[in-house]
């Protein structure tokens, strides 16, 4: 993944009330942090940084060149604040990071194939926590369910990781999981027993105000 590079502007202004005026402007309330630096408290223009964020991953490294600042910093979000409802960006923090540093990330796992017929396919773990250099982090991982039959699991183990990349959690970790589904004879069968037990509690119920 190469890094983007963005403008960002000193913020002079703290608390809800500065973090309020800096979203009206147009732009999110970040922490530039890491590698021994004081704090920064900068203000990054939210439709570039949504963009970025939408077309290369939460694990994106950002070029941050700041107006009036010495060179640009690389730097790695490190938390995300969003507003689901307004579907915008309250607060980034970012980590400083260095070229050829190693990181660890939490990295999205997209499940694609599908199960043996018949099947349940859960998901125990939407990320997987791995070690890789900062300016080498993939956006995703692909995880097949392809043909896999009821009683199949997938560990972390089992995800093939990019050259340079070496695993951050327990390898035992379970992914996905695939169970047998319900049939449709089983399914009925449930709600045949539990209209007979809400019969039963009705006649009992009659039965006792008499």
């Amino acid at each position: 993944m190469s890094e983007v590079k963005i403008s960002a502007e000193a913020r002079t202004e703290f608390g809800k009330g500065g973090a309020r005026r800096t979203r009206r402007a147009g732009k999110v309330p970040a922490v530039l942090y890491g590698h021994g630096e004081k704090p920064q408290h900068i203000a990054l223009p939210a439709r570039e940084f949504a963009a970025a964020i939408r077309h290369g991953g939460l694990n994106q490294v950002f070029t941050i060149d700041i107006i009036g600042g010495q060179g640009t910093t690389l730097a790695l979000p490190k938390a995300i604040q969003r507003d689901p409802i307004k579907d915008t960006y309250e607060h980034v923090d970012l980590l400083i990071v260095k070229r050829g540093e190693k990181v660890t990330v939490d990295v999205p796992i997209v499940l694609v194939g599908e199960a043996g017929r018949n099947t349940l396919v859960v998901s125990e773990s939407t990320t997987l926590s791995i070690v890789a250099e900062a300016l080498h982090l993939p956006d995703s991982f692909e995880v097949s369910v392809e043909g896999l039959e009821a009683g199949s699991q997938i560990t972390a183990a089992d995800v093939q990781l990019p050259a340079g990349s070496e695993l951050a959690a327990d390898p035992e970790t379970v992914i996905v999981v695939v169970s047998a589904a319900q049939t449709a004879e089983q399914l009925e069968g449930d709600t045949g027993d539990g209209g007979e037990a809400e019969a039963t509690d009705g006649e009992a119920t009659e039965e006792s105000a008499s």
